[in-house]
């Protein structure tokens, strides 16, 4: 590692990223994706990737925790965009407009690289811009993304780089897409730089899991516990006789009762319900499929049965459940904010980015320059 305090090499090339705000988004998964971004520069010396933030007119946009962002521009004007990155978050059905897709659908007639946070694969999937392509989404949206794009290919993991896609599935899962993608682009020893600054023990791939596995609570002391676990999740939809699962693992019906109970609390037989309601409640909430579906897709032979264990596990039947709000059901229109003017605009009456003026800001920190990479070129 060598210091560097020069300007950016001439013929220097940074990275535009475009990132286009949906009403609602997750500010936490914005920050984790633009805020590496800052830091490769401030270490580098040189100004690596570029940045603004877009909205459908240029309007200020809500987060979902309520603060407003005021975005550098709309997306009517022109920039010159290496990547744009959507990013979506609560009600992703009700956020992604016309106006979007359509713009989404412009771009690609431009460039190659889309990528997505939190629920933003929503926008790039109603644009036809994921199909077959392998994706992450929040895990809170996978079955009705799924239902609704069945020729996307959804994968549980934090984040999915699949050629020219690059999707994260929230949180703070984006920061370590965009630690990946820059250690790609400029070397592991910047993105490891960049991850130190942050205080982040460790770069995640793109093998961890969103959610932590069983395997990982039991440690691996529970081999028979978690492969009959894995066989029910496998088989909701036609559960599994529990003497059949206990002879899959060669153990005694007793034994079987034994093992659940010393390490999960419950019977084999609760434990098997709970996944078949939880998915149950799951497609209630993200999909148009009638009830009569969603019990037989859960295992439940008869739909009085299914309304029965429903309302006893979750206090309420599942037509109940069905009326309440859902953030996957569709709504026409958002109300929109006053515009604003832009941040500031360059030559053509382009907006500037704010990555230099970070830049700027970043030359008395004594990371500065702290990196020598090779400048990225046409």
């Amino acid at each position: 590692m060598t210091v560097s305090r020069s300007a950016p090499p001439a013929g220097a090339c940074p990275q535009t990223l475009g990132f286009l705000l949906l009403d609602s988004f997750t500010l936490i998964s914005l920050a984790s994706a633009i805020e590496p971004l800052r830091m490769a520069n401030q270490l580098s010396g040189q100004e690596l990737y570029r940045w603004f933030t877009l909205s459908l007119d240029g309007s200020p946009v809500q987060a979902s925790d309520g603060l407003t962002v005021t975005p550098d521009t709309a997306i009517n004007v022109p920039l010159s965009l290496d990547m744009v990155i959507v990013c979506g978050g609560v009600g992703p059905t009700r956020t992604v407009e016309a106006g979007h897709v359509s713009w989404l659908r412009s771009q690609a007639r431009q460039l190659r690289r889309f990528g997505s946070v939190c629920t933003g694969a929503w926008a790039l999937a109603r644009a036809g811009l994921l199909d077959g392509y392998e994706v992450s989404t929040h895990w809170e949206c996978q079955a009705a993304l799924q239902e609704a794009y069945p020729c996307i290919a959804l994968t549980s993991r934090l984040f999915a780089i699949d050629r020219d896609r690059a999707t994260a599935s929230g949180g703070t899962a984006p920061l370590d897409m965009m630690l990946t993608l820059i250690g790609r682009d400029h070397g592991r020893e910047l993105a490891a730089g960049i991850s130190d600054m942050f205080v982040c023990d460790r770069v995640r791939g793109e093998q961890d899991q969103q959610r932590v596995p069983l395997k990982h609570v039991l440690g691996t002391t529970q081999p028979r516990l978690q492969e009959i676990v894995a066989l029910m999740e496998a088989n909701l939809e036609e559960p599994i006789d529990l003497d059949e699962l206990a002879r899959f693992v060669s153990l005694s019906r007793r034994q079987l009762e034994r093992l659940f109970q010393r390490n999960l609390h419950c019977s084999p037989s609760r434990y098997y319900m709970r996944l078949r309601l939880n998915r149950a409640r799951q497609l209630l909430k993200q999909t148009s499929l009638s009830i009569i579906d969603i019990a037989s897709a859960c295992g439940f032979v008869s739909t009085p049965h299914f309304s029965k264990c429903y309302r006893e596990t979750f206090g309420r039947p599942p037509r109940e459940e069905r009326l309440g709000w859902s953030a996957f059901a569709p709504v026409s229109g958002v109300a929109n904010l006053p515009p604003v003017p832009l941040l500031a605009t360059g030559q053509g009456g382009e907006p500037v980015s704010r990555a230099m003026a970070a830049l700027d800001r970043a030359r008395g920190e004594p990371t500065y320059g702290s990196f020598r990479v090779a400048p990225l070129k046409h």
